[in-house]
Parts: structure tokens; C-alpha cells; sequence
């Protein structure tokens, strides 16, 4: 085992699926001579040469179009956008080709891009760089889109995503990229479905994605100090989605809280809420609770960007609530 960033993880599944298959080509601003803005591609450039690590215009709708045509036609690219809110501007490559090629095609014509980018509030980024667009690309059948929450999933997630014959989003967030975990030293893989039970309990059941994981799990902490149990969830894949585990465990806690930093409204929080109601509504002892931003872009002010995100204290106050303490 070694201890590893965030960043350190997508470098190195970067590394060795470029190793592994010449196919595997990396396209982005900055990702070559820079290495990244987030050094998720640092030294790439110079051991793979600039037909393989290929720095682009700024341009996302154009290069993300290139690599899903690439990957038409046996390519297999790693597109890295800098921020979510840039993904945007290359939607219509992304949800008109590369979700509908292989189905329209009648599967003659596959797609295997993956889209990296990185997302969320970070630290005074403002409202046109802190965007929580999960729910948008959740929404898009034939997308595959997971959250990788530490080193762990985000280098065996991205391998899994590499080898993947569907498109797959992969979303980062901007405040854990210097997270460090232990992985082993071995080549391993982790899979694009399904979510992950993080802390067994009994009380309540915290569900989350991606960074909000992080506020589950300090809740959980403090909910135990309170004699409360709280059994954890990482969803990990948005796209699609385990709703068995999601049931199984409210099924066994008979409460349950969903936590994100996205704004409410058609939210992922949403989503789940309408799938317990519809898969285990007659196991509940207490209506659900969602803890998430405000509905407004985020402000550039520090006070007031802390005040439009949520926290593990929203998390905590939010479980005592359905648990009727408060």
C-alpha cells in the first residue's frame, strides 16, 4: 500500500492505461506541457510525446467532438475538461453523439470517451467555476457517470472507465484533489455501477456523492456521540444508479437523509427521495430530508459562499431532525 493524492491516482491510471494500449490518447487545455491544472497529467507529455497528450485550443465543443470521433472509430480518449461549467459548451458533442451513437447504430458504432472534469465549490472560484452539474449528464441516457470520492475509486474507476466500450463522465471535485488514501501498490480495478455501504448502521441512513461523502461520514461521527448509528452511502455511480442498496438500507434503518451540493430543485437528492418513496415508501418511520446548496449561483464572497453550501453541520442538524431530536 502507498499513500496517495487524488490527483496522484489519476495520473498514474493515466500512466498505465497509456502503457497498456497505444489506442489510449489524452486530450485538454493545458494537460501537456502544464501537466494539468490540477497535475492530473504531470509528465505525460514528455514520456508519450504530443500525439498522445494533445494540449488544445480552448475549445471543448471542437476537441471533445474530435475524441468521440476518435473513439468511433477504435480510439480510446480521455478528454479532461477543465472545469464542469466548460462542459457546457461541448453538450451537444456529448448527449447528441457520443450518448446516442452506439443505440442509433443498432450497435455497429461504439463510443468508448471518457470525459474527466472537476466540479464543485472549491475556495472563492464564483459562480462561473463552481458548478454542480451532475443531475444534467444523470439524465442523459446512454451516458455512463460516476463520482469517484478518494484516490481509491478515482484510479480504479478511471482505469474501468478506459477499457469501457460506453461514454463514461467522470466527476472529480475541486476540494479533493490533494485528499490522500492508501492503494495498493498492484494494478486493481474498481466498477462504474453500483454503490458502497462506507459506515454500517442501524438509525439512519446518510446517502451521498462525491464530496458530500466526506460531510456524511463527519456527521456519522458526531451522530455517534449521541448514541445515534448512521450507516453511510457512496452512490460512486450516478449513472446507473444502485437503487438496491438505497432500499436494502432504508429497508434496515427506516430513516433517511441525502446530502449534495447541488441546488435542490431536479437534483440528484431528488431522485433518490422519488426512489425510496417508490421502492420502500412503507418502511419509513420519519419523511426524508435533503441537505443541499442554496438556489442561487455561488457567490464569490467567502462568507457567503460558506453560506450557500452545505456542511457537516447542516448534515448532523439534518439527521437530528429526522430522527425528531430537533
Amino acid at each position: 500500500m502507498a499513500e496517495t493524492a487524488y490527483w496522484e491516482a489519476i495520473r498514474r491510471a493515466h500512466d498505465e492505461e497509456m502503457a497498456n494500449d497505444p489506442m489510449v490518447i489524452a486530450m485538454g487545455e493545458d494537460i501537456g506541457v502544464a501537466g494539468g491544472t490540477y497535475k492530473a497529467t504531470l509528465g505525460l507529455y514528455d514520456k508519450y510525446g504530443p500525439e498522445r497528450v494533445i494540449d488544445t485550443p480552448i475549445s471543448e465543443n471542437s476537441y471533445t467532438g474530435i475524441g468521440i470521433g476518435a473513439s468511433m472509430v477504435g480510439m480510446r480518449p480521455i478528454i479532461e475538461i477543465m472545469s464542469i461549467n466548460f462542459a457546457l459548451l461541448a453538450l451537444d458533442t456529448l448527449i447528441n453523439a457520443a450518448a446516442k451513437i452506439r443505440y442509433m447504430s443498432g450497435g455497429r458504432v461504439q463510443c468508448p470517451i471518457v470525459m474527466r472534469t472537476p466540479g464543485g465549490t472549491a475556495h472563492q472560484l464564483a459562480a462561473q467555476h463552481s458548478a454542480r452539474l451532475a443531475r444534467m449528464f444523470m439524465s442523459t441516457s446512454g451516458l455512463r457517470v460516476v463520482t469517484p470520492r478518494g484516490p481509491l475509486d478515482a484510479y480504479g474507476m478511471l482505469k474501468s472507465a478506459v477499457r469501457c466500450n460506453d461514454p463514461v463522465i467522470i466527476i472529480e471535485h475541486e476540494q479533493m484533489y490533494n485528499l490522500k488514501e492508501d492503494i495498493p501498490e498492484e494494478e486493481f480495478f474498481r466498477p462504474l455501477e453500483g454503490a458502497e455501504i462506507v459506515r454500517e448502521g442501524t438509525d439512519i441512513t446518510l446517502i451521498g456523492y462525491n464530496y458530500s461523502v466526506h460531510l456524511c461520514l463527519e456527521a456519522a461521527r458526531r451522530l455517534e456521540a449521541d448514541g445515534i448509528d448512521a450507516e453511510v452511502i457512496d452512490l460512486r455511480a450516478l449513472k446507473p444508479l444502485d437503487r438496491e442498496t438505497i432500499r436494502k438500507s432504508v429497508e434496515k434503518t427506516h430513516r433517511v437523509l441525502v446530502a449534495e451540493e447541488d441546488e435542490a430543485p431536479v437534483g440528484v437528492g431528488s431522485e433518490i427521495i422519488a426512489t425510496v418513496n417508490e421502492e420502500c415508501f412503507y418502511a419509513l418511520d420519519a419523511q426524508p430530508v435533503r441537505i443541499h446548496a442554496a438556489d442561487v449561483p455561488v457567490p464569490y464572497n467567502a462568507r457567503l459562499e460558506k453560506a450557500a453550501i452545505p456542511s457537516a453541520d447542516d448534515v448532523y442538524e439534518g439527521a437530528l431532525k429526522v430522527m425528531g431530536r430537533i
